[in-house]
């Protein structure tokens, strides 16, 4: 699939109104994927942490939304988690996506939807079945 590195980026959600187009940061190097969104206020769209199979939400200040995505980006599950949360880890993801709580309800992202992440220097798709 290609290297990922820390960056800016698109993620891209198919819905049943549409296509939605969310700016995207990404954690990929151990020092981003460790601070993640910690002392962050918010966050302006998704962060996209990989490889990732669980998180936590100590030390953060607000509610967010978490996705958990395989490796051919189909989302696994979507969970709403407080600060100080541990989340239980998912066998199958590789990949997991962080947003302000409701947004990806707003998004209409859900288990069984497949999302594609276009970085800043290469699109990164699933490959073909």
């Amino acid at each position: 699939m290609g290297t990922w590195r820390d960056g800016g980026g698109t993620l891209t959600v198919g819905t049943d109104t549409g296509v939605r187009e969310v700016p995207l940061r990404i954690a990929a190097s151990y020092r981003a994927r460790a601070r993640g969104l910690l002392g962050a206020d918010g966050v302006d769209g998704a962060l996209l942490i990989t490889p990732c199979g669980s998180i936590h939400t100590f030390r953060m200040r607000f509610t967010i939304d978490v996705a958990y995505l395989d490796r051919k980006f189909e989302v696994i599950a979507v969970r709403t988690m407080k600060p100080g949360r541990l989340g239980l880890p998912r066998l199958r993801a590789r990949h997991v996506v962080e947003a302000e709580a409701g947004a990806m309800e707003a998004w209409g992202l859900r288990p069984g939807a497949r999302v594609r992440v276009s970085a800043a220097a290469a699109e990164v798709s699933p490959p073909a079945p």
